[in-house]
């Protein structure tokens, strides 16, 4: 039996001896699909007294989290998903003060400080920002799982130093950690944990184990009668029941689906007529169908009859459309929208009429450099549809890139795919072995790294190579690579080019490109398409390489054509020479 994710939350709050509580807190426990994709949100936002404004950014920041953590893709990462809300949040804080009487005076603008945690998965991800604290509860004592933003001048006298709005960049602390069920989490301003002891706490939330909400007023009347001099807000947090990984929504279809027959031309199947069959390979069979309702051409893939009892396989077979459906780009090869009910396992995408890259290359050797450009341009456009999902395709290489009769371009196969978000869910399709093809993966991938832009960008950079030269910058020395000194071994082979119809610019643009270390790549798709069209100043002021370092093999022929030239001379200016 599946299971899924499961927390009891308490919280309170009141303004205490203040007349105004800038404290404002909240958390969302989602329905299925994005409680097993997002989690489970928890916040708590603290307005600083010396502001009359600052309770309404505790509001804004509380309510802008829960409802826009909910709203980015589901294959982002907690921390890229969170950081990309709470940096929003912040500027458009700090805009508010800037745009308002108190421009000067930042401390009396919109400010507050702010902590959350996420739990997703079998994980909870804390990101603070100010005074308030995360704790953990272990037996009788409190684990401190945030810092304090805050400076002491004096024993009496602090100011705060870091807060949501308080400056036009955002410096987010952020950790992460294991759970089990039985967990306790605790979030508390300073008005709570400065005037309730460790023990009262633990003590109250044990013996109110069943009525958090209980817990939380009993925690707040203490710190009260302890004379707590600010306002009052305490949240309680306990996992009761973690999720089945085994049971994800990719894992249902496998579990609910039947496998399809065989498919032959002119068989009805769920809805198609099959046409032909396009390709047989281990890992699938692909046919080419027409959409009895739509009319619409369609290619069908379905799994191989080989790999049917690997489930890992299967996963990632389902995972390929899970892709397709979320990314919406020219250069990336769609997904069929089909209405009706799927009564088998396949893959339904777009038709492409064309051919592959790899073909292409074959018919097109020594292609203009213009028309590479051109390739390499659509292919950068596509692979960042990728990542800014978080996704990285890890398997780029010309059988998986399509050119359609108009010449557009389009990066198709989506089985290698790592998709950081699901990664979290910790789920068996999420492997780190090496999935890509041996020439076009980065060597770090091959040291057990996992894929990523850079990688990516490494296999543009090898394609980009090969359809200018026809061979490969590092050979087959890359799947041999087993330890970074070996990595680092490598030699960018410089193309033989002489016609010179590759400037060396552009040459030293694709050696960026593929370098061996994945920091000294090109940090951006961008940057490297625009390197090819234009001359960087960097590699303009670097000389062509040597001879011997382009074609070492000519560069000895020529010095033996010229010392067999040179004796000859000696011989014929001195015939007594024997």
């Amino acid at each position: 039996m599946s299971t899924q994710l499961i927390v009891s939350i308490g919280q309170g709050s009141d303004k205490g001896c203040k007349k105004l509580n800038q404290d404002f807190y909240g958390t969302l426990l989602p329905k299925e699909p994005l409680l097993t994709s997002k989690g489970v949100a928890v916040c708590l936002a603290d307005g600083i007294s010396s502001s009359d404004v600052s309770q309404y950014a505790s509001q804004v920041a509380v309510k802008g989290f829960l409802e826009d953590y909910y709203c980015t893709p589901e294959s982002w990462t907690v921390k890229t998903s969170v950081q990309r809300v709470l940096k929003a949040t912040n500027s458009w804080l700090y805009l508010q003060t800037r745009n308002s009487p108190y421009r000067y005076s930042m401390d009396r603008g919109y400010v507050c400080t702010f902590s959350s945690l996420v739990i997703k998965s079998n994980m909870a991800h804390i990101f603070h920002v100010g005074d308030t604290r995360v704790y953990r509860v272990i037996d009788n004592h409190l684990e401190q799982l945030t810092e304090d933003h805050r400076l002491w001048v004096s024993k009496d006298k602090s100011y705060l130093r870091r807060a949501l709005g308080m400056a036009g960049s955002l410096e987010l602390d952020y950790r992460s950690v294991d759970v089990d069920v039985g967990d306790v989490f605790v979030l508390a301003t300073d008005g709570i944990y400065e005037f309730s002891s460790e023990a009262f706490i633990t003590k109250v939330i044990r013996e109110n184990s069943s009525e958090l909400d209980n817990a939380a007023a009993l925690i707040i009347e203490e710190a009260l009668q302890q004379g707590s001099d600010d306002n009052l807000s305490i949240q309680v947090v306990r996992v009761d029941q973690l999720p089945d990984h085994a049971a994800s929504a990719v894992q249902q279809q496998l579990i609910t689906l039947p496998f399809p027959p065989e498919l032959k031309p002119r068989m009805e199947f769920d809805g198609y007529e099959i046409i032909r069959e396009l390709q047989k390979t281990a890992r699938s069979h692909i046919y080419l169908a027409v959409d009895k309702e739509t009319g619409i051409q369609t290619v069908l893939k379905i799994p191989s009859v080989e790999l049917r009892d690997n489930a890992t396989y299967l996963e990632r077979f389902l995972l390929e459309e899970w892709v397709a459906k979320r990314i919406n780009n020219p250069n990336v090869l769609k997904s069929c929208n089909q209405t009706r009910k799927r009564n088998y396992l396949y893959i339904a995408t777009e038709y492409i009429k064309g051919q592959t890259l790899k073909q292409w290359m074959i018919d097109n050797k020594g292609p203009k450099i213009e028309a590479v450009r051109d390739i390499i341009e659509q292919l950068a456009s596509g692979l960042r549809a990728f990542h800014r999902q978080e996704m990285f395709h890890q398997d780029l290489r010309p059988d998986n890139i399509m050119i359609d009769e108009a010449g557009t371009v389009k990066i198709i196969d989506f089985g290698s795919v790592r998709i950081a978000g699901i990664a979290e869910i910790e789920s068996g399709t999420q492997s780190e072995t090496v999935l890509g093809t041996a020439l076009y993966t980065a060597p770090e991938c091959f040291l057990g790294e996992v894929g990523s832009k850079h990688s990516d960008m490494f296999s543009l950079g090898v394609i980009c190579y090969q359809m200018l030269s026809g061979t490969h910058p590092y050979g087959t020395a890359i799947a041999k690579i087993r330890t970074p000194i070996e990595m680092k071994r490598l030699k960018y082979k410089y193309m033989q080019d002489e016609k010179k119809t590759v400037p060396p610019w552009v040459d030293e643009a694709i050696k960026k490109a593929v370098h061996v270390e994945p920091h000294k790549r090109y940090d951006a798709l961008s940057e490297f398409v625009y390197d090819l069209r234009h001359p960087n100043k960097d590699f303009l002021n670097k000389t062509r390489p040597p001879l011997i370092e382009r074609n070492p093999v000519a560069f000895w022929q020529g010095v033996s054509a010229v010392l067999t030239i040179i004796l000859i001379m000696v011989l014929i200016a001195d015939p007594s020479i024997k």
